[in-house]
């Protein structure tokens, strides 16, 4: 049995894995197709897999189409697999529910089949092969004549539909993307006019984007709820665009100027009064828009008018870098939920009005400067107070009555924020604690708080005031030292070290568990590696150099007449300057430096990985820990074997079983890379009377790397030295932790009693075990249920299934289908 591709068809495997992105429907049918063939043969299939439309794997996935229970399902999910794979789920909803679709059933059905995932920005997925099966559904509506079609997303196509006028009102949707067919290098003039669209008049959805078009825009159809027009190429929206009914807008990448005073501008009105013959004075020319999309305009200087914008949501003016101002009738958007300002590095302040919104959700200030000025906050109690006893602030109140509206005392706030606020991103904004607000009191609703790359050393202050925070990130902030006492409602704490200096430390509340939190960052292990000094996030890991350490800390633990000065760190040329360094998690002390010898003092010692002993009854004193010490080294080429996924751990792995009394601990230590040849792992165990008593049968065993050997291992007891009750335990405040040895371990306790010690279960759920715990917990169904949840974990962070490992995970996983079959793959996705 052979755990990696034959040689030959690493090629062509990888190809096949990228093919079917890990759906194990497809990998199963292709698997049974392709069994017992050579190489020719799988390139000759995967070539007819791309030319056919109608294949095996498409015909299967078409079971899951069939069995939708309604018309709208199925219309769902052409629209979706035609034009809005990878758009923001609430916004593609908006759109299609303004289609007359049931969005809410519709989504939920799509998504029990397996048609349809979710992303992790909350954007909607559809697996490629899916996608080609809807996309397929729809061509079979008219095969040689796209017209006749429901829906046109092929951009060659699409724009020869436009150009040669075809579109009827069977249209629904068409998408065209200038830039597509350039890539193309199409022949011909690429010239468009506008009376191409006038004969479409059911159609809803409609992207030109970087498309060039001639004539009036009156042609463009009434019933169109969804218009994507990047890279527009005029400098304002034409006056006789029809946008009765439209829904969303967006123009991004466009050369629009301004979109101040556009609805109310007389032409217009004169234009469109001519049209239906109404009067125009209170109608709200963008009566239906929901979404307003401008982002990356750099032509756009101002936005405003809002009043006359009654049900506009989201407004989304990312990265216009030459915006400078906001008018101050967005407080008249009274539906606004999300306002995205990222980036408009011009805009010198937000308009004081937008305090007044009850309904905004989100705000993102990325990469405004606003460090510039120093932010501050407001009581809104007084103005709710003012807006409630003075003035009815609705769609009809004048500008001048509505400014009259804040009080005097406000307008010299370079910032405030509307109470409803649930998620705040003031990224890349410059703010030090000198600039930083000093009242976050009024946002008592926010959940999401975003501070990352701003040159703060600390977390404010006023970040522990917020009563519902649960998720903080502060990555990339390269002075930050400490963070101390988030509030305890934090179930995310985000902290990027690429670009940091270092973190001291982090401090939770005495009430709060570190296994509360998901702290995540990139390459964990690897920052640990080049960690410069001290290190610790409390009640997790403590990380310090071994000479800032008390002599008394080092009796307690046994290492006397130790002279870690004359030792070097084990570790990256980046870290031998720091000298050794002393690890504690878990109740566990640790350290690892350059040497051939283990330390003297260590008599029970034995030849190879493992060594077993029973604890003798001659002591007096009651035992305190055992020490534990190991010597590798780096084994030569001709001793290495093939590497497999899973088969080793990245650091050496200690394991302690107490034989008598059934108990089994496994530490896997921080990764910590080796530059020598032969090292030493020296480690000191806290263990209790409940753990380890006399008499009873103890085995350690040394798991080392794929690249590593175990030479010798030895073992020492350290007891108690008579001190009086009472008297201080230079150990005390190691012992305050919770999750260690002879504290609370469950959370780290397997099914079968073992204890899997590894920092990865503070960083992610469940407990992850790979094929090297085999040898130490129990084989059968509760091993193989623990590494789905790893594999799981694995797919989920991939988002294409397996495609980031096709000759490791995959080969591992289907050729040992002991642990791992298509029907065990194919219950991972439901």
């Amino acid at each position: 049995m052979c755990n990696y591709p034959k040689a030959g068809y690493e090629e062509v495997l990888d190809k096949l894995v990228k093919y079917c992105q890990g759906h194990p429907l497809a990998l199963e049918i292709l698997g049974k197709s392709l069994h017992n063939r050579d190489v020719a043969y799988w390139e000759g299939f995967m070539e007819g897999l791309k030319k056919e439309i109608s294949s095996p794997i498409n015909n299967v996935l078409r079971m899951s189409f069939d069995s939708l229970p309604s018309d709208n399902d199925k219309d769902l999910f052409k629209h979706i697999a035609c034009f809005f794979v990878g758009i923001d789920r609430e916004v593609s909803e908006t759109i299609l529910e303004a289609c007359d679709i049931n969005i809410r059933s519709g989504i939920t059905n799509l998504l029990d089949k397996c048609l349809l995932s979710i992303g992790w920005n909350n954007e909607l997925m559809m697996h490629q092969l899916v996608q080609e099966m809807g996309r397929f559904e729809v061509s079979q509506e008219s095969l040689n004549k796209p017209w006749k079609r429901s829906r046109l997303w092929c951009h060659k196509e699409s724009f020869k539909v436009l150009k040669h006028k075809k579109g009827k009102g069977n249209l629904l949707g068409l998408s065209l993307d200038m830039r597509m067919l350039e890539k193309e290098k199409l022949g011909g003039s690429f010239e468009l006019k506008t009376d191409a669209l006038s004969n479409m008049d059911s159609l809803m959805l409609l992207q030109l984007n970087y498309v060039h078009m001639h004539g009036s825009y009156e042609n463009f159809p009434e019933e169109i709820r969804w218009l994507c027009m990047h890279g527009f190429p005029l400098k304002s929206i034409p006056l006789d665009l029809p946008i009765d009914n439209l829904v969303a807008l967006d123009m991004s990448y466009s050369n629009i100027e301004s979109f101040v005073g556009w609805y109310s501008n007389p032409q217009r009105l004169e234009k469109r009064q001519k049209v239906d013959g109404s009067c125009l004075k209170e109608k709200r020319l963008f009566g239906s828009l929901k979404i307003l999309n401008l982002s990356f305009c750099k032509q756009l200087h101002s936005v405003g008018d809002f009043d006359q914008l009654p049900t506009l949501e989201r407004l989304i003016l990312r990265n216009c870098i030459g915006l400078h101002d906001v008018c101050e009738s967005i407080g008249q958007g009274v539906e606004l939920v999300l306002i995205d300002l990222s980036y408009c590095r011009k805009l010198e302040k937000l308009p004081r009005s937008i305090c007044l919104l009850k309904k905004v959700k989100t705000v993102l200030l990325d990469g405004c400067n606003l460090g510039e000025s120093q932010i501050k906050n407001m009581e809104l109690d007084s103005l709710e107070m003012c807006m409630v006893n003075t003035t009815d602030i609705n769609r009809r109140t004048s500008f001048s009555a509505f400014m009259g509206a804040i009080p005097s005392d406000l307008k010299s706030f370079s910032m405030s924020l509307p109470r409803s606020l649930v998620r705040l991103s003031l990224a890349n904004n410059n703010l030090s604690h000198e600039t930083f607000p000093m009242d976050f009191s009024c946002l008592s609703m926010l959940k999401h708080l975003y501070l990352d790359e701003n040159p703060i050393s600390s977390m404010p202050n006023c970040v522990r005031t917020l009563p519902r925070l649960e998720i903080l990130t502060m990555g990339k902030c390269k002075k930050l030292k400490s963070i101390e006492y988030p509030p305890r409602t934090l179930t995310e704490l985000f902290i990027n070290p690429y670009g940091v200096d270092y973190i001291e430390k982090v401090v939770f509340d005495p009430d709060m568990s570190p296994l509360q939190l998901s702290i995540n960052w990139s390459d964990y292990a690897s920052w640990i590696d080049c960690t410069p000094w001290l290190y610790e996030i409390q009640g997790m890991v403590k990380i310090q150099p071994m000479v800032t350490v008390e002599e008394k800390v080092l009796h307690s633990l046994g290492w006397t007449n130790f002279d870690f000065h004359n030792y070097r760190r084990a570790g990256s040329n980046s870290s031998l300057k720091h000298g050794i360094q002393l690890f504690y998690e878990f109740g566990i002390f640790s350290t690892k430096y350059e040497e051939e010898e283990m330390p003297s003092w260590f008599t029970n010692r034995s030849v190879g990985p493992s060594i077993s002993f029973t604890i003798p009854s001659s002591s007096p004193n009651k035992l305190r820990g055992i020490n534990l010490c190991s010597m590798q080294r780096l084994r030569g080429s001709d001793e290495r074997s093939p590497y497999v996924f899973g088969q080793f751990p990245k650091e050496p792995m200690m394991t302690i079983s107490n034989i008598t009394k059934n108990r089994m601990w496994i530490y896997e230590r921080h990764k910590d890379s080796t530059s020598t040849m032969c090292y030493i792992l020296l480690s000191h165990w806290m263990f209790g009377m409940n753990e380890m008593e006399a008499g009873d049968h103890v085995t350690i065993t040394v798991t080392a790397p794929a690249d590593e050997l175990v030479k010798e291992c030895g073992v020492s007891l350290v007891y108690d030295d008579g001190q009086e009750e009472g008297e201080e335990d230079a150990l005390d405040y190691y012992k305050s932790w919770n999750h260690i040895i002879g504290g609370d371990l469950s959370p780290f306790q397997t099914e079968t009693g073992q204890y899997i010690l590894h920092n990865w279960r503070f960083l992610r759920p469940g407990i992850i075990l790979y094929p090297y715990h085999r040898k130490f917990v129990t084989d059968g169904p509760e091993y193989q249920g623990r590494f789905v949840i790893f594999i799981k974990y694995i797919i989920d962070k991939t988002k294409c299934g397996l495609e980031l490992y096709p000759q490791g995970i995959l080969a591992y996983l289907f050729v040992n289908v002991k642990y791992f079959d298509t029907q065990t793959f194919m219950s991972l996705h439901e």
